[in-house]
């Protein structure tokens, strides 16, 4: 019977400290937006159900061995891109904005698939390349990022499209991306930022950089949501007021409570301590995949977990310095937190996907 319990044991691929670490920050997500939501239980219930479809998804992908991603990487990519086109059409439209693809039992936002295939794409099309890669591999990577952020901004989402391309740039860095090729082209964006912002910018974005800049100059419309956020966060104090007695939240000051500005009400109701715990649990994580980045099996699995683990670290920090007024307000969840079916799901896909690299390890050859 041991034999067997071992041999079976044997088989499964599992990382304690991620799932553990993962686990406990998803419950401590359910306890924080039950009080966002203000104690609404359809809300909790719903999100508890992602949170447990994610972890029995993150489970299944970390089994697959890495060569799989490898070799289909390329349809996972197409797939995601069909299903953008696909949501641009077809896709149900909230306030301006066609993001979301409505499959009757759940509603899917295409760019968040997208934002988990292309760094896996990249990972396996630069992972066997000379180093530095050469300016043909670097631009056909270009390419391919830009076709895809210019794709889900004119959705239109700018967070999002960030994100992507972060993402994108960071796995070219990692497979070694020239430092003259970095230069060239910061300071061609650098030059051509009045060009962006006369041709790529919505009106609505554009007002979100100038209420940046001054969101005093108009408190009670776009500067609102920045102002109310960092009264709620500096509110808070050391300790908080308590668990389900933030006013800024419950007294409906604070928008996007659930979502973008849940961070503001973990702040207000558990204070510094709160937030410190919570940035530490993120920043274990962090930690975590690099030591399995750096002690992975070759070098597509060191730009696969490299590449998803500064995503998860990207989305992090636009969230946090959105909420207290670094950056403009993007709509970026945070993750394993906020609430969102999609948002959720993708990052327990990149986490079975990084435990995949990390625990399949090749046998010695003799």
């Amino acid at each position: 019977m041991n034999r067997l319990f071992n041999s079976f044991k044997s088989r499964i691929y599992f990382d304690q400290y991620l799932f553990i670490s993962i686990t406990l920050l998803s419950i401590m997500g359910l306890v924080f937006l039950y009080s966002a939501s203000q104690g609404n239980i359809e809300t909790t219930v719903k999100q508890s159900l992602f949170v447990v479809l994610g972890l029995i998804l993150m489970f299944l992908l970390s089994q697959i061995d890495p060569d799989f991603y490898k070799n289909n990487s390329l349809l996972f990519l197409i797939f995601s891109i069909v299903l953008i086109l696909i949501t641009m059409i077809f896709g149900k439209e909230v306030n301006g904005a066609k993001r979301w693809l409505d499959l009757g039992f759940f509603t899917l936002q295409s760019s968040e698939i997208v934002k988990i295939a292309l760094p896996v794409f990249l990972a396996a099309y630069l992972y066997d390349k000379p180093l530095p890669i050469s300016l043909l591999n670097t631009l056909i990577s270009m390419m391919v990022i830009l076709i895809i952020v210019n794709l889900v901004r004119i959705q239109p989402d700018l967070g999002t499209s960030l994100v992507i391309f972060i993402a994108g740039i960071y796995v070219l860095f990692l497979a070694g991306l020239s430092w003259r090729f970095i230069g060239i082209s910061f300071g061609t964006f650098i030059l051509s930022l009045p060009f962006i912002w006369n041709n790529f910018l919505e009106p609505f974005q554009r007002q979100r950089i100038l209420t940046l800049l001054d969101p005093n100059a108009d408190p009670y419309g776009s500067g609102w949501n920045i102002t109310q956020s960092k009264i709620a966060i500096g509110s808070g104090g050391i300790k908080g007021k308590g668990y389900g007695e933030g006013s800024q939240a419950h007294l409906d000051f604070l928008p996007e409570t659930e979502t973008d500005f849940i961070f503001s009400v973990i702040a207000e109701e558990f204070g510094f301590i709160g937030a410190c715990i919570l940035i530490s649990t993120f920043f274990f994580i962090m930690l975590r995949c690099f030591f399995l980045a750096i002690n992975a099996r070759d070098r597509f699995c060191r730009l696969t977990i490299g590449g998803l683990s500064l995503l998860f670290i990207s989305t992090i920090f636009i969230n946090l310095a959105m909420v207290v007024g670094i950056i403009p307000v993007v709509g970026m969840p945070l993750p394993f937190i906020s609430k969102g079916g999609s948002s959720l799901l993708s990052f327990y896909i990149a986490f079975g996907i990084i435990i995949s690299m990390a625990t399949h390890k090749k046998l010695m050859q003799k």
